[in-house]
C-alpha cells in the first residue's frame, strides 16, 4: 500500500473516532439520567433501570436491519443518517417531561440508542479496517480510548447540571413541589438540547469528511453481510456472549455507581457528587485503553492472555465489593473501569479474527449481543431491591468470570483470514 492510501486511512480513521467519543458522551448521560429520573418519579432500582432496558434493546431491534441499511447507503451516509435518529430522539425528551411521562422518555432513549447502533455497526469495523491488519487490535482499543474520553467527560458535565438545584437542593424529608420538578425538568432538558446540537455539528464534520469513510472490505466468494450467516459460525456466537456478558456488567455497575456511592454505608455523600465521581468509572476505562492500546501494540499476540487478566482483574474487584463497605469498598468499585478498558474492542477483534462469517454479518451479531446492557441491568436491580447494591455485585463478577473463559479458549483457537480459502494460523 501506497503512502497516499495510509495517509487517506489514517485521515479516515481519525474521523471515525470522534464517533466514538460522542456515543460515548451520550451512553453515560445515561448513569446520572438514572438518578435523577429514580428520585423524580420515586422508582425502586428495577423500574430506574429500565431506561437501560429501553436504550440498550435498541441494539436488539436495530442490529438486524443497519447491517443491511449501511450495505444499501454505504458508511458515510449511514453514520449521517444515524446522527439524525440522534437528534430527533434528543428532541423527544423535552416532550417527554413536558408532559412528566416516564414512558415517552423510555421511547426517547431507545431512538437515540437506535442511531447509536447503527454508528456501532459502521465504525467498529471500519476502525479495525483503517489500517494494517496486524494493527487492527491497537486501532479499535486506541478508538475505544476516545470513547472512554467521551464517558469520563460525561458525568462531570451531566452530573452538575442535572443532579444539582431543583428537588435535588431540598433537604431531607422536606416537601418536593410541582415547580421543583419542572426546574429538575428543565435541567435534563438543557442537556438534551445541547446534545442535540452538538450532534448536528458532527454531521456536518462527516459530511465533510465523508470521502474518507466510504471504504469497503471485500466480502469472501459465497458470503453475504447477513447477520443470519454469523450464526452458522460458533466463534461469532461465542463472541456475542462474551459481548453480552461483557456490556451488561459494566452497564450495571455503572449505572447504579450514583446510588450506590450515595448510600449512608458508603460514601454518604450528595447525589451530585456522587454522580461527578462516576467519571473516575469511565475514566479508568479511558486510562486503561490508552494504556491497553500500548500494550496490545507491543504484544499483539498476546491478546486473549492481556483480555483473561483484565476479566480476572474485574471479578475480583466485584467480589471484593460484596465483602467491604465505605470508602475502600467505593473506590474498589470505581476501580473496575480500568480492568473494564480493553475488553470490549478486545474481544470484538478476537471474534472478527475467528469468525469464518463476513466481517459485516459478524459485526452485525455482535452489536446486537449489546442488548446484554438491557438484560443484565435490569436484573442487578431486581437484586439490589431485594438484597442491596452490595450483593447486586456478584451478577457483574459472575459475567467477567466467564469472559476469562472466552479469552482462554481464543488463545487457543484458530484465526479465519477472509479472503482466504481457510483458517489461518492461531495468534
Amino acid at each position: 500500500m501506497n503512502n497516499s492510501n495510509y495517509s487517506g486511512m489514517r485521515a479516515g480513521f481519525a474521523t471515525v473516532t470522534t464517533l466514538f467519543f460522542m456515543w460515548g458522551f451520550i451512553t453515560v448521560s445515561i448513569d446520572p439520567l438514572i438518578a435523577a429520573l429514580k428520585a423524580i418519579f420515586d422508582l425502586t432500582y428495577a423500574q430506574a433501570m429500565l431506561t437501560q432496558f429501553a436504550f440498550f434493546m435498541a441494539y436488539f431491534v436495530v442490529s438486524l436491519p443497519a447491517a443491511a441499511l449501511i450495505a444499501r447507503l454505504g458508511n458515510s451516509k449511514s453514520i449521517m443518517f444515524a446522527l439524525g435518529v440522534m437528534v430527533a430522539g434528543c428532541l423527544i425528551v423535552p416532550a417527554a417531561t413536558a408532559l412528566n411521562t416516564y414512558s415517552l422518555v423510555l421511547v426517547a432513549l431507545f431512538v437515540i440508542a437506535s442511531g447509536i447502533t447503527i454508528l456501532q455497526v459502521v465504525a467498529n469495523p471500519l476502525a479495525a479496517a483503517l489500517g494494517p491488519p496486524e494493527r487492527a487490535h491497537f486501532r479499535l482499543t486506541f478508538s475505544q480510548a476516545f470513547n472512554s474520553l467521551g464517558t469520563w467527560i460525561a458525568p462531570q458535565l451531566v452530573s452538575g447540571i442535572i443532579l444539582a438545584g431543583g428537588i435535588f437542593a431540598v433537604t431531607h424529608g422536606a416537601e418536593v413541589t410541582a415547580e421543583l420538578r419542572d426546574e429538575s425538568f428543565r435541567k435534563i432538558d438543557t442537556v438534551f438540547f445541547a446534545i442535540a446540537a452538538a450532534l448536528v455539528l458532527l454531521a456536518l464534520f462527516i459530511f465533510a469528511f465523508r470521502r474518507l469513510l466510504d471504504v469497503t472490505k471485500p466480502v469472501d466468494a459465497g458470503q453475504q453481510p447477513s447477520v443470519a450467516t454469523a450464526l452458522k459460525s460458533r466463534w461469532a456466537l461465542f463472541g456475542a456472549a462474551a459481548i453480552f456478558l461483557y456490556v451488561g456488567a459494566e452497564v450495571s455497575i455503572g449505572s447504579a455507581m450514583t446510588n450506590f456511592l450515595h448510600e449512608p454505608d458508603m460514601l454518604n455523600i450528595s447525589l451530585e457528587e456522587a454522580g461527578k465521581m462516576v467519571s473516575y468509572y469511565w475514566g479508568g476505562a479511558m486510562v486503561g485503553r490508552l494504556i491497553g492500546s500500548g500494550l496490545l501494540f507491543l504484544v499483539k499476540q498476546r491478546a486473549p492472555w492481556l483480555l483473561a487478566a483484565f476479566a480476572l482483574g474485574a471479578a475480583t474487584l466485584c467480589l471484593a465489593v460484596t465483602q467491604l463497605h465505605g470508602a475502600t469498598a467505593a473506590y474498589l468499585a470505581l476501580s473496575i473501569g480500568l480492568f473494564n478498558s480493553i475488553m470490549f474492542p478486545v474481544i470484538f477483534t478476537l471474534t472478527l479474527e475467528r469468525s469464518t462469517a463476513a466481517p459485516a454479518a459478524t459485526s452485525g451479531l455482535l452489536c446486537l449481543a449489546i442488548v446484554g446492557g438491557a438484560i443484565l441491568p435490569y436484573v442487578y436491580g431486581v437484586i439490589a431491591d431485594s438484597a442491596g447494591l452490595h450483593a447486586a455485585y456478584f451478577l457483574p463478577a459472575v459475567a467477567y468470570a466467564l469472559i476469562v473463559v472466552f479469552a482462554v479458549a481464543a488463545s487457543k483457537a484458530r484465526t479465519y483470514e477472509h479472503g482466504s480459502t481457510g483458517p489461518a494460523a492461531g495468534h
